[in-house]
């Protein structure tokens, strides 16, 4: 596939990256000659330095022959502007990143009237993950498949857990709720298990289930899954502000603090429902007395990702129950592994993320059958959606009579308004959604096939 990219930032740059390991053509266009050097001689990709609102850059880039145009400068109204100039030009399908608020409620209105394909905005896809993470605190991260029917869950197995030392076979047999574990991470390895692997402490483990399973499942282990009440934000920016709102929706109570004073009234007047403070949320006096240790969850969510980082660790210290730490930079995520602060977010992979889903279901030739994408696993595994079409070949025997791929399997299928964790008799059938777990590179539900 042919993908042209407008803009060698933090997105752009990681989406140069995942199009390249997925063996597609990249072309990138930059204003700034030291990003297209960069990027030219350490990922060996075609540069042109241009804005991508002019029409020679575009024509040099060969917007025209495009399969994928994609736009992701730090000015919405710039990148709107070149996913609309590309699509005239001929290029095949358009994706446009737009960041301002004041856009978000008229995004199925921008892209009817302006030809653009898919229209990302990173603030509000973090808010969201945010506010799965804080339904399963226990959790270190949560997905959704199958329009929130299938739940796929990491947490860690605690040194004084029951699971450990068991077989998962055990596990299932003892505690007789419909959950599968899917993949386990150990250290840099990662495992698709199948019923003879023993579990071992510290190993993080990827769980599909419905929401109710996954709530017996957590009561039955012992692990804590308290409920959140009460959440403080620390900055006010744009996730912060969609954040709110949908912790407010679910009866959460919400304090925001904010450095800015003109950034707090604001959000003072636009969350009616929150409370905004005034302060330096990196200043330890200043969470002390805003009762940072009687909250149940705290959110980092500063520009700077070492006050993140330091807020975060501090929480812990605080004995809050679920800390959550916005991460730019992945070597700093990597080192917040150890940390005690489990759960990390990064807006440019999930932005990333989802692009990436889109061009996958593009390149397949299953009308659309990969429905969702969520690499896991700090990126060595992935979960995918897929809807059975009537062409597909695995409708046709019993999931044991299905020769699949290494360390791929099935890990639930939704059928009409139910959800079921598949075993050796099960049957797909057409119509159905299927989650997979793989560590394979695959964009149709027939890749899962050996």
């Amino acid at each position: 596939m042919n993908v042209v990219i407008v803009g060698g930032g933090k997105v752009g740059r990681k989406l140069v990256q995942d199009f390249i390991a997925e063996g597609d053509d990249v072309v990138l266009i930059d204003t700034k000659p030291y990003v297209c050097e960069v990027l030219q001689d350490t990922l060996d990709i075609r540069c042109v330095l241009g804005s991508g609102a002019d029409l020679e850059t575009l024509n040099e880039a060969e917007t025209k022959r495009c399969d994928l145009f994609i736009a992701v400068t730090t000015n919405d109204e710039l990148n709107t502007l070149c996913a609309v100039m590309a699509k005239k030009l001929g290029a095949n399908r358009c994706v446009a990143r737009v960041r301002n608020r004041e856009y978000y409620k008229q995004l199925d209105f921008m892209r009817s009237a302006l030809g653009i394909n898919m229209i990302v905005n990173p603030e509000f896809a973090s808010a969201a993950e945010i506010s799965r993470m804080l339904r399963f605190p226990a959790a270190i991260n949560t997905e959704t498949f199958a329009k929130g029917r299938v739940e796929l869950v990491e947490f860690n197995v605690d040194p004084d857990s029951i699971l450990i030392g068991k077989t998962l076979y055990e596990i299932y047999k003892e505690i007789k709720i419909k959950v599968l574990v899917c993949a386990v991470q150990r250290g840099n390895e990662v495992f698709i298990p199948n019923g003879n692997f023993v579990l071992q402490k510290d190993d993080k483990i990827h769980i599909t289930a419905t929401h109710k399973d996954l709530a017996k499942f957590v009561r039955e282990t012992g692990v804590m899954n308290r409920k959140i009440k009460s959440v403080m934000l620390i900055g006010g920016g744009r996730i912060s502000f969609y954040l709110t709102k949908l912790l407010l929706e679910s009866g959460m109570s919400v304090k925001i603090i904010e450095q800015n004073l003109e950034r707090c009234k604001q959000l003072a007047e636009a969350l009616s429902g929150a409370d905004i403070v005034h302060g330096d949320g990196t200043d330890r006096q200043v969470l002390e007395e805003e009762g940072i240790e009687r909250t149940d969850a705290v959110v980092s969510l500063t520009g700077i990702d070492e006050e993140n980082m330091v807020i975060s660790i501090y929480a812990r210290k605080q004995n809050v129950d679920k800390i959550i730490t916005k991460i730019n930079r992945e070597s700093f995520a990597d080192l917040m592994e150890g940390s005690g602060v489990h759960s990390i977010i990064t807006p440019k992979k999930i932005t990333a993320d989802n692009i990436i889903l889109y061009a996958r279901a593009m390149k397949s030739a299953q009308d659309m059958e990969m429905q969702t994408l969520y690499r896991i696993v700090n990126n060595k595994a992935e979960a995918m959606e897929f809807v059975v079409n009537k062409n597909s070949e695995l409708t046709e025997k019993p999931l044991s009579e299905i020769r699949m791929k290494k360390n791929t399997l099935i890990g639930a299928i939704a059928r009409g308004n139910s959800m079921f964790i598949p075993d050796g008799s099960s049957r797909i059938e057409i119509g159905d959604t299927v989650v997979v777990v793989t560590t394979e590179r695959i964009s149709t539900l027939a890749d899962i096939l050996e």
